[in-house]
């Protein structure tokens, strides 16, 4: 029987990790002075991988991103020094997907203000101006599996759902228009950012588009922080042009204690957690365990990059 693989894990080892590659890899972690050691790591977004830092540790064969996106790796470099780049776009999905449509609720039924109102004492809405989803327009921006599984959900509540996506000629979701990004802009209610963090996408909420927006609009977005410019986002929530944000991701991240964005009712802002249920959680992990076990026996990862 061949040795088991051995796999660095820049998080804390939970019991779960090492019942689930019982007999198949041993790991090590999450200190740097252990990954010398290891050909393969499952990693999160605590460090950027650059040339400088594949250059400390020659042995690597394969990183294994624990989520979606390759923000934090330098793929071009990571092709240089010889390393596969893998991830996990499946994983998320579910739990990302339940976290917008919680934070869509939470945002437009005024769930910050209305919580308040409880622990002053009082009873009722104050003034009624909750926004109810049926009937609405909820635009998509991005339509991915995260996206597809909201827009179905959204249409449970009666939603119209328009979606932008430059990548697809066809909706593949029935009863859901793909539309340009003006229209969005301009026909939605609610604005749900699927999108990834991209020189085409950063910033592409902001003065210009914010000022296109129905008044009143909702935004949430559990995609990328990059993708909305902060100081158009508060200029918007101030001119009322901006009803209220759902955040799960933020630019800077996290945001510093005492941020403008921290104190106001109109704002929610989760840690990024999106995808942090405990099913979620343990998805992600096994995927991506298995996607650093695959590269090491010469099979092919599920998703691979360079």
């Amino acid at each position: 029987m061949s040795e088991p693989h051995v796999i660095h894990l820049d998080r804390p080892v939970i019991d779960a990790d090492l019942e689930y590659l019982a007999g198949r890899a041993t790991l090590i972690g999450p200190d740097d002075d252990t990954l010398g050691d290891a050909p393969a790591a499952v990693i999160g977004v605590d460090y950027y991988w650059d040339e400088k830092r594949f250059a400390r540790f020659p042995n690597l064969q394969v990183i294994s991103r624990a989520g979606i996106g390759y923000d934090n790796i330098d793929v071009a470099a990571a092709t240089a020094a010889g390393v596969v780049v893998c991830n996990g776009p499946d994983s998320p999905t579910v739990s990302t997907a339940e976290h917008t449509m919680m934070l869509m609720l939470a945002v437009t039924k005024e769930l910050p203000a209305k919580q308040q109102r409880s622990r002053e004492g009082l009873i009722g809405p104050g003034q009624a101006t909750s926004l109810e989803l049926d009937g609405q327009t909820l635009g998509l921006v991005g339509l991915g599996r995260i996206a597809r599984r909201v827009a179905v959900a959204a249409q449970a509540f009666g939603m119209t759902v328009i979606a932008h996506d430059p990548f697809l000629e066809a909706s593949p979701v029935a009863g859901v228009e793909l539309v340009k990004l003006d229209d969005l802009w301009s026909r939605s209610a609610v604005i749900s950012l699927h999108a990834p963090n991209t020189a085409d996408t950063r910033g592409m909420v902001n003065d210009t588009s914010i000022a296109a927006m129905r008044p009143g609009v909702y935004l949430v977005n559990c995609a990328r922080g990059p993708l909305i410019d902060p100081d158009a986002l508060i200029a918007g929530l101030d001119s009322g042009q901006i009803a209220g944000v759902g955040l799960d991701v933020t630019e800077p991240e996290p945001l510093p204690v005492g941020h403008p964005l921290l104190g106001r009712d109109d704002v929610i802002v989760t840690p990024h957690i999106a995808s942090s249920t405990a099913v979620g959680r343990r998805r992600l992990y096994e995927h991506a365990f298995e996607n650093a076990i695959a590269v090491l026996e010469g099979r092919p990862a599920s998703t691979v990059t360079a």
